[in-house]
C-alpha cells in the first residue's frame, strides 16, 4: 500500500456557513427524491391510506409508485434525459497543445473499500481515472490534479484524491506531477478550491470528468473564473436513442434515470442559487459568454 503525505497541497479547511448548509440540504433533498426512495414512499403511503380505509386513494398513490418503477426500469427514459447533458461538450477536435494541468473531477472510486483495502476500487465512472491517466501520458509536462474529498455526511472516508494518486503511482505517474485537492465534498467545492490550489495558471487546463456531469462543472469552474478545455469521458448513452419499451438490462435502465434526475436536479438548483449562470451552461461563444 502506498502510503501518501500532499500536506503542502492542501488548501485548508472547507467552506463554512452557508456553503457546508448547501452541502447537507443537498444530501438529505436527494435521499428523499431519488427514484428509489419515491417508489418507496409512494407504496408506503399506499398501503397507510388502504389501511386507514382510503383504499381508492391508496391505490391511486401506490400504482404511481409502480408506474415510476416501470418507466424507469422497463423504458429509456434515463437514456433520453442524460442524453442532452453528455451532448453538451465535446472533445476538441484536434489535440490542444500547451497544456500545463490536466483536473480530474473526484466520483470515480468506492471509498470505503479502497480505503480499508488499501486499494483504488473503481465505480461506474472509473472511466475518469483512465483517461486522465491517458492524456497524463500525452502531456508528460503536465500537472495532474485530482479533485476530491469525501461527499460522506458522516463517518471518516479517505479522500478521493488520495485514492486516485495511489493507482496514478502505480501506473507510472511521479508523484511530483500530481497535485491533490483533497477537502470539497461536492462540485462547487471542487471548483472554488482548485481555483485556490492552483493559483495561476500558465497554459491550456484540461477538465476531465464523466459528460453527463460536464455542463454544472464547466458552469461552475467559469463562475469561479477558471478557464477549462472540456474533455468529456464516461458516456452512458450512445447519443441516438428515443424513448421506447427497453426489457434487457432494467437495472442499468433504473441506475440511468437516477443519475440523469440527479444531474438536472443539480443543475436547476446550482443556477437557482446563482452558483451557475445557465441552467444548462454550453460552449462559449466565438467572443465569449
Amino acid at each position: 500500500m502506498v502510503s501518501i503525505a500532499w500536506t503542502r497541497y492542501r488548501v485548508g479547511d472547507v467552506p463554512k456557513g452557508v456553503p457546508a448548509m448547501f452541502f447537507v440540504l443537498s444530501k438529505i433533498f436527494w435521499l428523499v427524491v431519488q427514484p428509489l426512495s419515491l417508489i418507496f414512499l409512494l407504496a408506503l403511503a399506499g398501503g397507510v391510506l388502504v389501511a386507514r380505509r382510503r383504499v381508492r386513494a391508496g391505490l391511486i398513490v401506490a400504482g404511481v409508485g409502480v408506474l415510476l418503477l416501470g418507466v424507469s426500469s422497463f423504458t429509456t427514459l434515463g437514456f433520453v434525459m442524460i442524453r442532452p447533458l453528455e451532448d453538451r461538450f465535446a472533445r476538441p477536435a484536434e489535440m490542444p497543445q500547451g497544456v500545463s494541468t490536466i483536473i480530474m473531477l473526484g466520483g470515480a472510486t468506492v471509498g470505503r473499500v479502497s480505503a480499508v483495502r488499501g486499494i483504488t476500487e473503481l465505480n461506474d465512472a472509473g472511466d475518469r481515472l483512465m483517461e486522465t491517466l491517458r492524456l497524463a501520458r500525452l502531456y508528460p509536462d503536465a500537472r495532474v490534479l485530482v479533485s476530491g474529498g469525501s461527499g460522506a455526511l458522516e463517518g471518516e472516508v479517505l479522500p478521493e484524491a488520495e485514492i486516485a494518486a495511489r493507482l496514478f503511482i502505480d501506473m507510472g505517474i511521479d508523484r511530483d506531477r500530481l497535485m491533490l485537492e483533497d477537502q470539497s465534498r461536492n462540485t462547487d467545492e471542487n471548483a472554488d478550491l482548485t481555483r485556490d490550489l492552483l493559483g495561476a495558471v500558465d497554459g491550456q487546463v484540461l477538465l476531465v470528468t464523466s459528460a453527463f456531469h460536464m455542463p454544472r462543472s464547466v458552469g461552475l469552474f467559469r463562475k469561479a473564473g477558471l478557464s477549462v478545455i472540456p474533455w468529456p469521458t464516461d458516456y452512458r448513452s450512445t447519443g441516438q436513442e428515443g424513448i421506447g419499451v427497453d426489457i434487457v438490462n432494467p437495472v442499468l435502465n433504473f441506475v440511468t434515470t437516477g443519475v440523469a434526475l440527479k444531474e438536472w436536479i443539480g443543475l436547476l438548483a446550482y443556477w437557482a442559487t446563482g452558483r451557475i449562470d445557465s441552467a444548462l451552461p454550453g460552449p462559449e461563444a466565438p467572443n465569449g459568454d
